[in-house]
């Protein structure tokens, strides 16, 4: 089956609405599908409960039961990095754990949805050492890529790009996110795609994450190159 990354040009750009999006439209298809973030950091606490975005998230809005055990290996309570939110717990990301999880997940689904921590090169480490970008290459699985259409992003993306494709991970398409319609973001895109022409999709600005329940992206060249990817495999 096509198993996936949802990975980031940044922090905080949209993976997990992504990943709630592409998760909730192939379910739809009758495909069992499961995202998975192996890392978390940022333990939200309101009105005495508390909880990880991440995952509490994909629990809400997908359309399938999600087994919670199958959604995370690491929740770290700093809103920081994962090496340096797991130093702060006494704890370390064991890497094997990470790609076990995957390789168990891909026996039991049509589709995994691995989502990224922050950028490629955050590393889980305390020495640096090993980054996301390692897992990624160490899972032999394709990503689609999270990028903002605001001012930078021709840079942030360009340069994703060209980590991914100089340690040859395959890049399934683009996802432009956040999008307000602005010339400005259009020539981004553009320019974005004039490098590298990828399928992709525009996501618009949520103002709430519930809005992804009326939101189609079906028509879109990226949504093509996954599913059809995947009913060909199937």
């Amino acid at each position: 089956m096509q198993h996936f990354w949802v990975i980031g040009t940044d922090t905080d750009i949209g993976k997990t609405c992504v990943t709630v999006l592409l998760m909730r439209q192939l379910q739809k298809q009758g495909l069992r599908v499961t995202p998975y973030k192996p890392v978390q950091t940022g333990e939200v606490i309101e009105e005495g409960h508390a909880y990880y975005y991440d995952t509490t998230m994909y629990e809400t809005y997908s359309l399938q039961q999600l087994e919670r055990t199958d959604l995370n290996d690491y929740s770290f309570k700093e809103p920081a990095s994962p090496h340096f939110a797991a130093q702060l717990e006494g704890q370390k990301i064991d890497t094997k754990r990470i790609l076990e999880q995957i390789k168990r997940l891909k026996k039991m689904m049509d589709i995994v949805i691995c989502e990224g921590a922050g950028g490629i090169f955050v590393p889980l480490d305390v020495n640096g050492e090993v980054t996301f970008l390692d897992v990624i290459k160490q899972s032999q699985l394709p990503v689609v890529i999270v990028t903002r259409t605001k001012l930078g992003t021709i840079n942030h993306t360009l340069l994703t790009l060209e980590a991914l494709y100089s340690r040859g991970i395959e890049v399934l398409a683009i996802a432009f996110n956040g999008d307000t319609g602005s010339a400005l973001e259009r020539n981004n895109i553009e320019t974005i795609l004039q490098h590298h022409p990828k399928p992709y999709a525009i996501i618009p600005q949520y103002k709430e994450l519930s809005e992804v329940m009326d939101h189609s992206i079906t028509n879109t060249s990226l949504y093509e190159r996954l599913y059809q990817y995947d009913t060909k495999i199937i």
